[in-house]
């Protein structure tokens, strides 16, 4: 009679170096995180359009001399920024402003060479290959596509504008955190730690809710780009109303501008996504407190940082974005982000576990 033997499945010899790989992708993050905080502090001493060119290779290097620094000057007031807010900047001042954004480049350089280099080590070594080497690849991709994104944003407030356009803004800040939360699903995809099992609806309300953390820090950066944070300084109300009067939110022509050139309307968006990100966030975390687990226990850290990061918010908002806070705010986004990626990795429908064979025929 033939008995039931529950299969023993090949371990991954590739185990010790996905681990590895796994602690180089969350470094990576660390670093990414780092980089949108230097680039809110940039845009918040209006330093982006200090470096009026792009040069990827030799712009690594800061000026070494006087006349380095001077030639460099000489370049930004040329600019409107220059002409219109700045006239009259000595030297001095336009090294603090060069020094944030150059400081912003350089770092950009070095996620680029501290994702490049280990990337080709373990593809040499075979510990990234398949749909992983795929995936790592794609990556690096999203990183050499932001470096560009950055220099369209910045050419967008070289010529007519005094600072840079809030769409190319807003996209560049955006497609930062998609490379974060891409990096981090992908680390938390190698690690050892099984998925729990749920109900399709608690993947799609956390599916919803990564969704929406984005949503919102696309919104951020209109507010930031407008400049929004710096008007309608109270908390509940707007201008002494909880919803502002329709022909003010639709004060434009057509209507859709409204959503990313009215500076009233940027920040009543992006305070009604805050209040549908809360809800939502807590919404899920009582329905996922029925799984129990590590799933709950995430969904209640996601709630209080949710929570947390609309306090900061609100206090950014009515003390006028104050550097410190308005920094902490933005640290506070990727956190979230971060937190709601790790939570739905850690989520699994249970299809895929149904799929795999679990049993073998064994004769005896």
């Amino acid at each position: 009679m033939p008995h039931v033997e529950a299969i023993t499945l090949p371990r991954d010899r590739r185990g010790p170096g996905l681990a590895r790989v796994r602690l180089w992708l969350y470094a990576v993050a660390a670093l990414v995180i780092a980089m949108v905080v230097v680039g809110g502090a940039t845009r918040l001493t209006e330093s982006g359009l200090s470096i009026t060119e792009w040069k990827p290779v030799t712009g690594a290097l800061p000026p070494l001399s006087q006349a380095d620094w001077q030639a460099e000057f000489d370049k930004y007031q040329t600019i409107p920024q220059y002409e219109i807010l700045n006239k009259g900047m000595g030297l001095d001042a336009f090294k603090q402003i060069y020094w944030w954004e150059w400081g912003h480049r350089l770092l950009g350089r070095v996620i680029g060479f501290a994702f490049l280099l280990p990337f080709l080590w373990f593809a040499w070594r075979r510990v990234l290959r398949g749909r992983l080497l795929a995936k790592c690849l794609a990556l690096f991709v999203l990183g050499g596509l932001q470096g560009a994104v950055g220099w369209w944003m910045v050419a967008s407030g070289l010529t007519a504008r005094v600072s840079v356009s809030q769409y190319r803004l807003a996209v560049h800040l955006t497609l930062a955190c998609i490379i974060l939360s891409a990096i981090v699903a992908v680390a938390r995809s190698l690690s050892p730690e099984p998925r729990q099992v749920v109900s399709g609806r608690l993947r799609a309300t956390a599916w919803a809710l990564l969704v929406l953390v984005l949503v919102q820090i696309f919104a951020g950066g209109l507010v930031a780009g407008l400049d929004a944070g710096m008007a309608f300084n109270t908390w509940p109300l707007m201008d002494g109303h909880l919803i502002p009067p329709a022909a003010q939110l639709a004060a434009a022509e057509p209507f859709w501008r409204n959503l990313f050139e009215n500076a009233l309307t940027a920040q009543f968006n992006h305070r009604m996504i805050a209040y549908a990100l809360w809800t939502l966030a807590l919404l899920h975390a009582l329905d996922v407190r029925r799984a129990g687990g590590a799933a709950a226990q995430r969904a209640w850290v996601l709630f209080a940082l949710v929570t947390a990061q609309a306090m900061l918010g609100i206090l950014t908002l009515i003390h006028q974005v104050p550097i410190d806070l308005a920094l902490a705010h933005q640290f506070g986004a990727t956190l979230v982000l971060v937190v709601a990626t790790l939570h739905l990795g850690g989520l699994s429908s249970g299809r895929a576990e149904a799929a795999a064979p679990k049993l073998r025929l064994v004769k005896g």
